[in-house]
Formats: structure tokens, sequence, C-alpha cells
């Protein structure tokens, strides 16, 4: 094709000089048409108001060369110097990524049905989900909420209050060999997180909270690290250099370990379903009311036994659709809960008068019975609830979350242009004094309902908002209402550090860079 080409040319220009002259401007011109387009385009992103390029061909991307405690709040430092309508441009490269801190802007993309594509950090978690409901885009997407939305359903959720309590159980157990002494809390509830994750999503119970060194739940620690390592490193972007690096063998041999953990739980879980069948099937012939007393009698489902459900024998969902979703489950489910929980003994331990409230709020529910949570409970534990959405407020587990525009959006003023990054910055939403005054005082009460009248709905968005909302909020929330409930009917808890003093992380979630410091006091024998 090449050569046929360079022949027209020359028979269309016989002279050698004419046909140099004329390939060399048919060069210059497609390239200074490029070199506008560019030109105009870094015009229309810089008329956003951000930090000027520092070094060429890295953009401002050298404000983020910092030790990880100290990206966050120097983000937040940014926005408050070039925030004017709640957006701020930074580059990346050649790449233009627009913060929103501010609920105007984020509303924009959010509430958008058509900007749902996520940004490129979510690449690196492929090789773990692949394109389950968390990654995937498009029509797929779209048909994996509808098909999932039902398995969040209340009456589906109020089954695993059973295993939020037992965990719970274990949690306290585990911590009352730590009475007395100081000790960094935040391992022991994300073990705890864990199983209950393990055990809802897929029926399995690990026992991570008394097996640690179990290789799934050290695969599943791996994971985590690896992924946050190359969405910072950018070294170890490039799937071709990345193998070529330890941790390319290491995440090899994790995914090894949760895809076939995975598989054989879909395996065996598949078999029992066609054995429950079979034995309804069996009931329903031999008894008028034989399926009414299977449909009592049967087990506990989990999240894994309902995609079982609805694949329709893998008419819907194959084996791989079923374990991608699974996967993110168990991806989404625990660390996020865990971190939620933490940020919330920290807050609470800090605060003796926001204690107290909670205390008198237990007893009025519980009295001193040791009882489990019961659904009735949780709707009665309103201001434990509100110190858990005020934690979510100064400590929202996910701090950011991106999109990439797929073509140009208008937002406070400004037109966002297609191919750029989005980043709804949650850790600046939520600090915005036009919505929360003190921003950065601990105060349960600002979410009592006479204070969220008038609130703008996109002022406050620790699960994300709009139709991309997180799925699994309510079960989230149910979760960290008995955890916490457990651990403060049992412990008085002091915090040994102020907020102000606990590094933050920015990872995958938001972490303590030296964990959680508490003591506890038992409130009583039991």
């Amino acid at each position: 094709m090449a050569v046929q080409i360079v022949s027209d040319f020359y028979n269309l220009f016989p002279n050698k000089l004419t046909l140099v002259f004329t390939i060399g401007s048919i060069v210059l011109v497609a390239v200074g048409n490029a070199l506008f387009r560019r030109y105009k385009y870094v015009q229309r992103c810089s008329k956003v108001p951000g930090p000027p390029t520092q070094i060429p061909l890295f953009g401002s991307a050298s404000e983020f060369v910092l030790p990880p405690e100290q990206i966050m709040p120097h983000a937040y430092e940014l926005y408050q110097k070039y925030n004017k309508s709640s957006i701020i441009r930074i580059w990346i490269g050649s790449q233009p990524w627009f913060l929103l801190g501010g609920a105007e802007s984020v509303e924009v993309v959010l509430s958008s049905n058509k900007i749902i594509d996520k940004g490129p950090e979510y690449d690196f978690i492929h090789p773990w989900l692949a394109t389950g409901l968390l990654t995937s885009t498009g029509q797929k997407w779209h048909q994996r909420r509808k098909l999932l939305t039902p398995t969040f359903h209340f009456k589906i959720l109020e089954d695993f209050v059973q295993v939020f309590n037992e965990q719970s159980v274990v949690l306290v157990q585990r911590l009352n060999e730590k009475v007395g002494q100081d000790f960094d809390v935040f391992p022991y509830i994300t073990l705890c997180t864990l199983d209950v994750i393990c055990e809802t999503a897929m029926g399995r119970n690990v026992d991570a909270q008394s097996n640690k060194d179990s290789e799934y739940v050290k695969a599943v620690y791996n994971m985590g690290h690896i992924i946050q390592a190359r969405q910072t490193r950018p070294w170890l972007q490039p799937d071709w250099l990345f193998r070529l690096f330890p941790l390319g063998s290491e995440q090899k041999r994790c995914l090894s370990i949760l895809h076939g953990f995975t598989d054989e739980v879909i395996r065996e879980r598949k078999n029992e379903h066609k054995l429950r069948k079979a034995q309804q099937q069996k009931k329903t012939e031999t008894t008028p009311n034989g399926e009414d007393d299977f449909i009592s009698k049967k087990p506990r489902l989990a999240f894994l036994d309902l995609l079982i459900e609805a694949s329709q024998d893998g008419k819907v969902l194959s084996d791989l659709d079923i374990r991608e979703e699974v996967d993110t489950f168990m991806f989404e489910g625990h660390d996020t809960t865990a971190a939620a929980i933490n940020w919330s003994l920290l807050l609470i331990g800090n605060h003796p008068e926001v204690q107290e409230q909670i205390n008198e709020e237990l007893s009025r529910v519980f009295g001193d019975s040791d009882r489990p949570v019961t659904m009735t409970d949780l709707s009665e534990l309103k201001y434990l609830e509100c110190c858990i959405k005020e934690a979510l407020r100064l400590y929202p587990s996910v701090p950011f979350f991106s999109r990439i525009l797929m073509e140009d959006v208008a937002a406070c003023g400004y037109v966002l242009p297609a191919g750029a990054s989005v980043v709804a910055m949650s850790y600046v939403i939520h600090r915005d004094p036009k919505y929360f005054p003190e921003p950065e005082s601990f105060k349960p009460e600002r979410f009592f309902p006479e204070n969220i009248i008038g609130r703008h709905p996109y002022a406050y968005v620790p699960f994300s908002a709009g139709p991309r909302n997180c799925i699994g909020q309510k079960f989230a929330l149910m979760e960290e209402k008995i955890i916490l409930a457990s651990v403060l009917r049992r412990f008085h808890v002091k915090a040994l550090d102020k907020p102000s003093d606990v590094p933050i992380v920015t990872e995958l979630i938001l972490r303590p860079l030296d964990g959680i410091r508490l003591r506890l006091t038992l409130k009583k024998s039991t």
C-alpha cells in the first residue's frame, strides 16, 4: 500500500524536488493542524484555574511528588488556593485533570447517565476484578447494575444481620485480650470485616480473625498493595514493564490464589444449589406443603447463591461473570467498611461527650443484655448512625473517584473538554464551610433530620451519588452499626491520638499512616 502511494505521487510529480516539497508541505500542514488543535485544547483547559506547569512534559504532576501522607492535605491546600467555582485544573503530563471539590460541580458529573466511564487508575484493578460492576461501563454496566440491585433488597440484607453479629462476637473476644493496653485497633477491625464479606459474599468462613496467616487472606492484602503501587509509580504502569518487576510475579501468584479460591467456591455452591433444587422438587412432589417446609429450613444464602440463581444456568451469567462480581464484592466490601469503623472509633474515642450519648442510646435499646442486634434495633440506633455519617464526612473511605469525559461537559461556567479526567474529591467536598460550618469539627448533630433539610444533595457523597453510587451502602451502614454497637456495649474507648495528629494516606481507601491507637476499658464484667 505504501509503495503504491509513493508510486502514485511520483507519477503525479515526476520531478523529485516537486515531490519532496509536496510531501513536506502536507506533513507540515498536518503537524501544524495538530499543534493548533492542541494549542486550542490547552487554552480551553487553562481557563480553569490551577497550578502552573512546572516541568515540561510532567505538567504540574511534580506538585504531588510527596510522601503519601502529604498528598491529600496538599490537594486540599491547592483547592483552597486556586478554587473560584468548585473546580481546579492540574496537568499530569499532557493529560488535564479537573478536581471537583464542590457540590455544584460534582453534581454535573455524578448525576449524569452518560459520564459513567471510570478513570484510568481503575485499569490496575482489572487483573483481579476484570470488568465487574465497579470497573465495567456502557451496556454491560447497565445490565449488571439492573441484575444485581435486587440482591441488596432489604429482606435479603436482613439475613446478613446474623453474620454481622457472629463476627462481632469474635471481634469482641479478641479485643477483650487487649483491655488496659495501648494497641492499634485497625488490623482487628479489618480482619473482622474480611470475615463478614467472605461469609456474606461467598458463604465461606475463612476465619480471618483467628487465622490471619491464611493464603487467601494474605493474597487479598497483597493485591491491595500491588494495585496501590501501580497507581502511584509510573514505571509500574505499563503491563510489559510491570511483569519484569518482582511485583509482577507476586501479582500472578496472588491472582492464582484469589481466582482459584473463588472458582472452587462457585463450583461447590453450584453443586449445592442443584442439590437444593432437587430436594425442593422432591418435597413438592411428596407433600402438599413441601415447598413451604423447604423454604423454612433452607440455609442462609450468600450473594454468590443469588448470582447463581440469576445466572439461569449460564444463560445470563457465566462462571467467569459470577467470579468477577463475587471478587468485586470482596474487594469493595471489607477495606472500605473497616476504614469507616476505625475512623469512627478514633473520633468517638476523642469525644467523651459523644461517647456518653452513644452509651445512653445503647442502654435505652439494649439495657444490660448481651443479646444480638436485630433489624429493629438498627432503626433505633439513630445517634450512632449520625456518628458514623459524620466520621464518613471527615474521613470518607473512598476519598476520590474519577471519570473520563467522552464529550464536552459544561460545569460552573467552564467547558470541560472530552478526553479529560474529572475527579470528584469527597474529602474536599465534605469540608465546604457553606454546608458544614467548622468543617474540621466532629459534630454528629449535623445529620439530625432537622439539620439535613435544605442541604445540597451532593454536598455529602461518601458512597458517591447518582447512577453509579455504591450499590452496597445499606449493607455497609448496617455492618458498621452492628460492629460499633457491639464494641461500644462492651468497652469504653479512649483514643490515644488526636485526629489532627494522625497522618492519613490516600491509597485505595483513606487509611491512617500508623494505625488507630486505642485503650479499652471494660464497661462491665461478663
